[in-house]
């Protein structure tokens, strides 16, 4: 009888779970969904870096080494550089990660004199990244200079000087300071007015609120005024300390990254406001929040792993992730000096971001409301 009782008991548990879809997509889909982007991308793999080459010889020699590089599946050669003015060009606009550099008369210097010159300059304003792409390039490099010595022209030897653009000492400031900044701003707007809006729903007090003098554009404004005043309070205490305490630049404009710090912040409050228009319970809604906002701007935004070195599907898939553009228009600001010319694209995106999130939180709260 016992038995009987227990098992019933079970098989109700399990229709339970069956007849709930989103407790199946949690218990199913999320596992396979982590498992598949940690995979992805948790690595240290370089896959096809966009690099330029400034080839001051363009003899053989040089040629045949560019090729070599581009053959070993590690390196893409996008560009040619012809002068020196175009290399922080090339960096700035973020057209490349790398600029291989061969002097004049390599070939030569290489055959007669045993020695010649190349230089690696990477973009450090991503000390990982840069450090990785440099070292294989030595690694390549390395190998090319073993393999044509092994071809007769013996002892000689390639020279290669590394350069980190940006951010000489490598240091991990550069990289960590910007991205714990993009975490703490979507923390504090989106999961707080995301959360916050859905406790007035939960406990419906929101219905009040509803029912009183005020407009629904003033009860949501009013929700979220103080998150931005907090938000872009804590921007400023981040950007001290980054300043003060880590040593960390700031080399452009401080209005134009206040205004960057600004736009992202009411990005992130439309996110919130679009996640409380579709959960019941602040559980959902935080649930939400870490899913659908926080693991993405960890994995996803460039903060820790190099987006280049993700499949294409994952780097389109970040190409809608908010704190990417914001990350980047950061470091181009602070880290590399630049003005709106630079920053420009970053600011649209999150702009054309911003009034698509609030339009579609207006639908539906307007669905909600009727």
């Amino acid at each position: 009888m016992v038995q009987n009782r227990f098992r019933d008991f079970l098989v109700k548990e399990f229709k339970h779970i069956i007849r709930d879809p989103r407790t199946l997509l949690i218990v199913i889909l999320m596992p396979v969904l982590q498992l598949i982007i940690f995979g992805y991308v948790v690595s240290n793999e370089i896959s096809d870096a966009r690099i330029a080459i400034y080839d001051k010889s363009n003899d053989y020699l040089s040629q045949k080494l560019t090729q070599k590089l581009a053959a070993s599946g590690y390196f893409l050669p996008v560009r040619n550089i012809k002068t020196d003015a175009e290399i922080d060009q090339a960096f700035k606009a973020g057209d490349v990660k790398l600029v291989i550099v061969y002097e004049p008369n390599f070939a030569e210097n290489f055959i007669r004199n045993n020695k010649a010159d190349v230089q690696i300059i990477t973009d450090a304003s991503e000390p990982n990244t840069a450090s990785i792409l440099a070292n294989y390039a030595q690694a390549v490099i390395t190998t090319f200079t073993n393999e044509q010595n092994n071809n007769g022209i013996s002892a000689n030897r390639l020279d290669i000087r590394s350069r980190m653009l940006y951010n000489e000492e490598l240091k991990a400031v550069y990289m960590f300071v910007p991205g714990t900044m993009v975490l703490i701003l979507m923390l504090i707007t989106a999961m707080m007015t995301s959360i916050s809006i859905t406790r007035e729903k939960e406990l419906g007090t929101m219905e009040i609120l509803l029912v009183s003098p005020l407009r629904p554009s003033q009860i949501i404004f009013g929700k979220v005024l103080p998150y931005i005043s907090l938000a872009f309070f804590n921007t400023i205490i981040i950007l001290l300390m980054g300043y003060t305490v880590f040593g960390l630049p700031l080399r452009g404009s401080l209005a134009l990254l206040l205004l960057v710090c600004f736009i992202f912040i009411l990005l992130a409050l439309s996110l919130g406001i679009l996640i409380s228009t579709l959960s019941k319970t602040q559980a959902i809604a935080m649930f939400m929040s870490m899913f659908a906002l926080m693991l993405p701007t960890i994995l996803l935004s460039g903060f820790i792993f190099p987006i280049d070195n993700m499949p294409k599907v994952l780097q389109w898939l970040s190409l809608a992730m908010p704190p990417r553009w914001f990350l980047s228009a950061l470091k181009t600001i602070m880290i590399k000096g630049e003005g709106f010319a630079y920053v420009w694209k970053e600011i649209a995106i999150m702009l054309g971001m911003t009034a698509f999130f609030l339009a579609l939180s207006v639908k539906k709260f307007k669905v909600r409301l009727e």
